[in-house]
């Protein structure tokens, strides 16, 4: 039984690494929001499909022109990027404004019923708008870096098999990391950063000391939506086919990602979703051996919440979250 684990170890990692870094950069956008409102933003998940969408619909839209098709494919997905991050960021500032600012002093409960409402808005939306444009609202993503690479993993040590790696998750890999370091040093070592930390820490503090609470919630808003959005182009580039409703079951496990490693920590949702991802790939591809067939690759979701559960009972803050003592 270990020799079959180990011999499909290799792959194992790669694809969990390439599946993490989707889950980390999303559960960004889940941690950060929680940590300024409290909010459990379950609409990102759907700004997420909707970047993948649009940045869809925008490879299609200029893959008629000659000039952009004569673009090295690298330099056209980053302008792509860039382009979809903006419009995702400014639709999850949007969405802040008209459907969660008006809640802020609301019961709890409210917004997030609010946010499942939004959620399920942005599903109807994007299915309504890609059903009207293509005739059918699952879409076929331009193939791009599908030239695979072999790692030799077997002439490092003989148990293991040789592995395969697309360009395209290399590239997915190398950019989400950018986007995670980017966004741990914004929010660590810029003077917005430490707003964002004094707001999160004591908002109405945070208001007496000049800072623009509401510039602040809306730029937190702005940079979860705009990694989400990339994010999502990055998928559908990976994986080449999209829906309206891949948000929901891949931004459910974001969130895990995000509880798992302790939600409103950014280090702690990074590491979240790698381990989240790593875990799921082994569960596909092992269950089956340490079930002895009786469960598949199918129940890979179970085990990946099952290793949450676990998480949560002996470490109920998660694995970076710091236990709060309440005062009375």
């Amino acid at each position: 039984m270990l020799a079959e684990i180990l011999h499909t170890l290799p792959q194992v990692l790669i694809d969990g690494l390439t599946l993490g870094a989707v889950y980390a950069i999303v559960a960004l956008g889940y941690t950060m929001v929680y940590g300024i409102l409290e909010l459990i933003n379950f609409a990102h998940g759907e700004i997420f499909m909707t970047g993948a969408f649009i940045g869809t619909a925008i490879f299609l839209t200029l893959g008629g022109f000659g000039w952009f098709a004569a673009m090295p494919a690298l330099v056209a997905l980053i302008l792509v990027l860039v382009a979809t991050s903006a419009l995702t960021g400014f639709l999850g500032v949007g969405i802040e404004r008209v459907a969660y600012r008006p809640l802020r002093k609301a019961p709890k409960l409210i917004t997030l019923i609010t946010a499942i409402g939004v959620s399920f808005l942005l599903q109807d939306l994007v299915r309504f708008v890609t059903e009207l444009k293509k005739g059918n609202y699952i879409v076929t993503a331009p193939t791009m870096f599908s030239e695979q690479t072999t790692i030799k993993a077997s002439s490092v040590l003989s148990v293991f098999n040789n592995a395969q790696i697309k360009s395209s998750s290399i590239i997915l890999i190398v950019i989400g990391i950018i986007m995670m370091v980017a966004l741990d040093f914004f929010v660590n070592k810029t003077k917005w950063g430490m707003a964002m930390r004094a707001v999160a820490q004591d908002r109405e503090t945070a208001a007496l000391m000049s800072i623009n609470v509401n510039k602040v919630i809306s730029l937190t808003f702005f940079l979860g939506s705009a990694l989400g959005g990339a994010t999502g182009v990055l998928f559908a580039v990976q994986y080449g086919t999209i829906d309206p409703y891949i948000g929901f079951i891949l931004g459910l496990k974001a969130f895990t990602a995000a509880v798992m490693g302790g939600i409103g920590n950014i280090r702690g949702a990074m590491v979240g979703g790698i381990l989240l991802g790593v875990l799921e790939m082994f569960a596909a591809a092992n269950l089956s051996i340490l079930s002895h067939g009786i469960f598949g690759a199918e129940y890979k979701d179970v085990f990946a919440f099952a290793i949450l559960i676990i998480v949560l009972i002996f470490k109920p803050e998660g694995l970076f979250g710091k236990a709060v003592t309440e005062k009375v």
